[in-house]
Order: C-alpha cells, then sequence, then structure tokens
C-alpha cells in the first residue's frame, strides 16, 4: 500500500480530487477511467489505465522533488544549481513532449465528432491543439483571450475558491503573461524575499494605486501622507477618499523626510485625532522618490517606526524603479513598507507607449484561497478577493508584454539617466540666479538621505528647477520654456528615453491650489526635469542657446553665468567614471560565481 502523503499529492492530479474514496494510484486511475465512461477491460481502456498511473505518479514525485529541493537548495554549491536547473528544465520539456505527443490522437478523435459540412459540433478548431508549443517559447507568450477551457467540474469549483493556480477563469482575474510581469517584478523588486511576496497588475499606475487604496483604507480611517505626491494622487485622496460622503478619510500631511520627523509627526497625529483613533486604524502613505522633486524619504526608518506602532505602510517607488531603490530587500521585515507600487508607464517600461500600474505585498495579503485564514489575515481582506477580482481594472497580454519587453533594458536605461541627472543639475545649479531642488548636488537638504537611501547613493532622475530668484518675467520666462523643444520634449508623462520637461504648476500638479503648490514648493516658474538617456551635452547646449535667444535681450550676460564648456566636459567624465565604476563594483567578484 502506498504511503498517505503520497495518495493526497496524487489525488490532486484526479477528476474527483474532492470527492473520491480511492486509497491508492491504481483505484485513482480505475476511478477517473470511470468517470469518463471508458471501459478499463477495452484495449483503450487498458492503455489509458497504464497512462493515468505513470501520471499519478509523476505527480508525487514531482512534489517530493519539489520539497528536497526547497530543503536542500541554500547549502548548494554554484555548479549544483547549474546541474539541478538544467535537470528540472529538460524535464518539463519532457512533460510538454508528452503532453504534445497526446495532440495526435486527441486532434482525431475531435475531427471524427465534427467532420460535418456546414454548421457542424463547432464552428471552430479546438484551440488546445495549437497551444502546446507555446510552452518552449522563449519569450512570454501573448495570451489574447478572454476566457479559457476547464478540465472538469470539481477542478473548475476549485478554482472559483482560488485553489487551482494553473486554472485560469477569465483574463480579467488571471493571464498567463500578466503573471509573467507579476513573476519578474516581484523578482526584481524582492530579490532574495521574492518568495514570500505576490504582485497584481493594473491598467495603470492610478488604478494600481486606487485598488491599493480601497484595499486598505476603511470608513474614516486617518491617513498619513507625505507631501510632495503625484497630483493625481492627491486628487483621488483629496477628491474621493477624504469626502465625507465617500470613505470621510482624514488625511494630513507629512513634510518631513527622516525617521526623526516622522517620529514626531506620527506622535502629533495620534495625539490630534485620539477620538477617531479609538474605532479607527491609522495608515501612511508615501511617495519616495517624490514627485515632483525627486526627494528621497527615509522608508526604512519610517516603516520601523510605523510598524512598532502597528500602522501599515505604502510606498509608491515609481521613481526609484528595482535598480535605485529595493525596499523590500532590507534584512530587517519592520523596515519595509508593507506594500509597494510601481507606476509601469514610467521608467520600467520606458518606451512611453503603455500604460499600466502594479502592487506588491506579502504573499498572504494579496490572496489566499477561500476559507483560509493565515497570519491572522481572512482570506476575504486579501487584495485579490476584496478588490482585484471585482473591480476589473486588470492588465491586458499586450501591455504586460510591452513592459516585460521594457524590463529587459532597465537598468541600463537607469545607469545613463543617473549620469545626465547629475551632470545636468550640478550645470544649472552652478547659475547664481537658479534654484535647483535636485539632491544630486552636493550640500543640498537632501543629499545624505540619497546617499543613505539610495543604491550606491544614486539620484532620482526626475528634480525641479525655479527661477524664483532670478525675478524673470512672465512672458521672458514662457518665451525661455517655449524654445526648449526639440532637444526637451514637452510632455506630460516622465520616464521615457528623451528628456522631458514641463511647468507641474499648469500640467501634473495642476489639480492642487495655489497655497498647496507652494507648501510643496511649486511655482510658476518651477521646471520638472524627467531625465532621459539623451546626450546631456547636446541638452545643456540648446539650453544655453534659448537663454541667450530669448533670457539675454531682457538679462544681459545671463547665460554667461553657467559653468564654462570645458568644465562640463571634465563633470561628465568624473561623474560618468564614478557612476561605472560603482555599476562594475555592484557585479561582485568571480570567486562568487564559482563557489
Amino acid at each position: 500500500m502506498q504511503n498517505n502523503q503520497m495518495i493526497d499529492d496524487a489525488k490532486f492530479l484526479s477528476p474527483k480530487r474532492n470527492s473520491t474514496t480511492a486509497s491508492s494510484i491504481d483505484e485513482l486511475s480505475q476511478e477517473q477511467l470511470s468517470h469518463f465512461g471508458i471501459d478499463i477491460h477495452s484495449e483503450y481502456g487498458k492503455a489509458l489505465f497504464q497512462v493515468t498511473r505513470h501520471l499519478y505518479h509523476a505527480q508525487a514525485d514531482v512534489n517530493q522533488l519539489w520539497k528536497v529541493t526547497n530543503d536542500t537548495l541554500a547549502g548548494l554549491k554554484h555548479q549544483d544549481k547549474v546541474a539541478y536547473f538544467n535537470a528540472k528544465k529538460f524535464l518539463s520539456f519532457q512533460i510538454a513532449k508528452i503532453l504534445d505527443t497526446l495532440q495526435n490522437p486527441f486532434r482525431a478523435t475531435y475531427q471524427s465528432m465534427s467532420n460535418q459540412v456546414g454548421a457542424g459540433l463547432s464552428k471552430h478548431h479546438y484551440p488546445l491543439f495549437d497551444n502546446v508549443t507555446a510552452l518552449f517559447s522563449a519569450t512570454p507568450v501573448v495570451v489574447r483571450t478572454a476566457t479559457y477551457v476547464y478540465a472538469c467540474t470539481e477542478w473548475v469549483d476549485d478554482a472559483f475558491q482560488g485553489k487551482e493556480s494553473t486554472h485560469q477563469i477569465y483574463s480579467r482575474l488571471l493571464n498567463p503573461t500578466n503573471i509573467s510581469l507579476a513573476n519578474a517584478i516581484v523578482d526584481l523588486e524582492a530579490g532574495p524575499y521574492a518568495q514570500d511576496y505576490l504582485a497584481w497588475n493594473f491598467n495603470s499606475g492610478m488604478a494600481a494605486i486606487d485598488a491599493l487604496l480601497s484595499n486598505v483604507l476603511s470608513h474614516q480611517d486617518v491617513l498619513i501622507v507625505s507631501r510632495n505626491v503625484y497630483g493625481g494622487v492627491y486628487q483621488l485622496l483629496h477628491d474621493y477618499f477624504a469626502r465625507e460622503n465617500r470613505l470621510d478619510i482624514q488625511l494630513e500631511w507629512f513634510d518631513g523626510y527622516s525617521m526623526a520627523e516622522f517620529t514626531v509627526f506620527l506622535a502629533q497625529v495620534k495625539s490630534k485625532h485620539a477620538e477617531r483613533l479609538a474605532s479607527q486604524s491609522l495608515h501612511v502613505y508615501l511617495e519616495s522618490p517624490c514627485n515632483p522633486h525627486g526627494y528621497v524619504l527615509d522608508i526604512a526608518g519610517i516603516s520601523k517606526v510605523s510598524h512598532r506602532e502597528g500602522h501599515l505602510v505604502m510606498l509608491d517607488s515609481t521613481l526609484a524603479t528595482p535598480v535605485l531603490h529595493q525596499p523590500l530587500q532590507r534584512e530587517d521585515e519592520q523596515e519595509r513598507p508593507d506594500y509597494v507600487v510601481h507606476s509601469y508607464t514610467k521608467d520600467i517600461c520606458g518606451s512611453g507607449a503603455t500604460t499600466a500600474g502594479v502592487v506588491i505585498g506579502q504573499g498572504y495579503r494579496m490572496f489566499q484561497a477561500k476559507g483560509d485564514n493565515v497570519n491572522g489575515y481572512h482570506w476575504s481582506k486579501t487584495m485579490f478577493w476584496d478588490v482585484y477580482y471585482i473591480k476589473g481594472a486588470f492588465l491586458d497580454s499586450e501591455k504586460a508584454f510591452d513592459v516585460l519587453n521594457g524590463m529587459k533594458t532597465l537598468e541600463m536605461r537607469m545607469l545613463q539617466k543617473v549620469i545626465n541627472t547629475s551632470v545636468f543639475s550640478h550645470f544649472m545649479a552652478s547659475h547664481p540666479a537658479l534654484n535647483v531642488n535636485c539632491h544630486a548636488v552636493e550640500g543640498h537638504a537632501n543629499s545624505e538621505l540619497r546617499a543613505s537611501q539610495m543604491r550606491n547613493g544614486w539620484c532620482c532622475p526626475l528634480f525641479t528647477m525655479d527661477m524664483q530668484r532670478a525675478d524673470i518675467d512672465r512672458d521672458t520666462f514662457v518665451r525661455f520654456f517655449d524654445a526648449l523643444e526639440p532637444a526637451f520634449s514637452h510632455q506630460v508623462s516622465i520616464g521615457q528615453s528623451n528628456t522631458i520637461i514641463l511647468c507641474p504648476a499648469l500640467t501634473s500638479h495642476s489639480e492642487l491650489d495655489t497655497d498647496t503648490q507652494e507648501k510643496g514648493g511649486i511655482y510658476l516658474t518651477t521646471m520638472r526635469v524627467a531625465m532621459g538617456t539623451d546626450n546631456v551635452k547636446a541638452l545643456i547646449g540648446h539650453l544655453i542657446n534659448s537663454a541667450r535667444l530669448h533670457i539675454d535681450p531682457v538679462f544681459p550676460g545671463f547665460s554667461e553665468q553657467f559653468m564654462s564648456p570645458e568644465q562640463v566636459d571634465n563633470l561628465y567624465q568624473d561623474v560618468a567614471t564614478r557612476v561605472m565604476k560603482q555599476q562594475l563594483a555592484s557585479l561582485g567578484n568571480m570567486q562568487q560565481w564559482i563557489d
């Protein structure tokens, strides 16, 4: 008699997985044939019985292989990991080959049923025949379908209960291309802790943020929000969640950046809203680096303080991407935010052709099968069942594929943007009449946090500068700004290969009233620069010529107050050398890759 664990593992393949009374693999095989009306004593039945026996044994054996892998992987040498990987890869090909071989008799049987003139049993071919070879695709397959073929009643019942991860029902919920992207972003963001996290992809960054807030917030909760957030987020919070006839969320705007500042602010907020917090919860929503200035917050410190007092932390890390900041890879779990949001639309995709977003969180907060309760967290509260399953803001397969393609060049694009940002911000800061809000500039109020928070101390490729000190009249400023095309693109979105410039007071942050804008350091002459991968020297040259054309006639000698061309050349060489040396150092030494 086979052991109970082996039978339990094998039962998962049965069409009667939830109602079977079989106690052996032979009984499971006999039961399967009976379920589909197959005579076990027929020639076909005998052949099918042998196949099903092998499959049930294989299911149990693969589960054992998974257990052995989990138990031994951490202690393996690199050469053994190579061997394990390739052995499993070939096993996958073998299993897929068996499935492909099955398609010929499968197709023949189907054709014998539907070989009619005119309207037959089906008006099109059966798609399962053609899908098997997609398993061998070198890139994720773009799966363009609304729904899926299901195996049997008990399996689809499990699927609707969230207990059958490979049995997809409806592309609004799950799609293979979408899942491939979710796995990819979790690997990038969480690194060695990826197995603890899940991601849900949405049709835009704002859809992801709305889903996250809808999942976390309850009526009359208190939400601490970092001051500089994207204008769309401000509008969502202020005009929807905070309205009394909606969720009546109490918003408190945090103006600081450090853990010490947050600790003081948190205590003040809890004292101020003690009556409300007696029955409701307090949560924290941060954007770092923030829009439009690119400043960073002490995410690790703020998360630790928040968790110590039982508060959830949500982080929009769009501007950092997993290349510049990896908050979920902190060794101390208390220093990690509970959720990380990205707008794929920006740098992660990088093409400017796709809108998409993602929320990443610990697995038990993101999905559980119906009826489960993990870490005291009920399945109905998970993001999948509470929001994703019912709202329909899913990411379609074409967009998911675009983002996956963009990820392939993400790291090299971000390296060039770091170089360009540092060079351009230092160039602009060399002018005595300009105010440059960029933490790449040494001595800036946010530069110490940038050095401690960002990978290799690299800067965010988004920053602002303004001409408030120059006292330039509105007409002159507008003519200068309009002349920055085509070197600087006048576009609203960010994170593309081209450098984009806009006036946030009139565009990305126009939802804020004038007083709120000024509290966030946004003025009519504030220019937000989203650095691209362009030739930064060409950008500087165009800016100088635009200043000569429109500013010098009104303010003689204005363009001559920047650093000299020779200084720019030296600056670029120094910055590029430093950044590339840091990148080379991060690759590790050769010995690490052969041990």
